[in-house]
């Protein structure tokens, strides 16, 4: 799945889906898109990740208290 970085608008690949969608886990690692070569693993806030269409992720993603509010 690719994902968005909002400062700077690159895309990275998300390595787990499982780290993305589990809301008590506020990083996940993924991959920069930049350049023809495979770049390494980085750690990403998923604060600061959005979908290419700058939809932002699903609440029940980030807040593991969402079902509370």
């Amino acid at each position: 799945m690719l994902l968005q970085v909002k400062d700077t608008s690159d895309l990275v690949k998300i390595n787990n889906i499982q780290e993305l969608i589990d809301p008590n886990i506020d990083t996940v690692n993924a991959q920069d898109q930049q350049g023809q070569e495979e770049q390494q693993p980085e750690s990403f806030k998923k604060a600061n990740l959005v979908f290419p269409s700058g939809e932002s992720l699903p609440r029940c993603w980030v807040d593991a208290e969402y079902r509370n509010s």
